[in-house]
């Protein structure tokens, strides 16, 4: 298995449970928990992308 395959797998892991961040932010009774959740699920989604880009090729470091 490859660094990239690897990357993204770890990325596909990261957005399925951001996904089930957000179905447990919906659920969610209090306001404040669903806030933290949904916060919660939006970096994990962010984390996601850079590790796809990564994975890809797709970025390009900075000097």
């Amino acid at each position: 298995m490859s660094v990239a395959d690897e990357t993204g797998g770890r990325a596909r892991q990261m957005r399925e449970k951001a996904q089930e961040l957000e179905q447990a932010a919906e659920r969610a009774a209090d306001p404040q928990e669903r806030q933290r959740l949904k916060e919660k699920a939006r970096r994990l989604k962010e984390q996601s992308e850079q590790q796809s880009s990564m994975a890809s090729g797709d970025f390009y470091p900075q000097d």
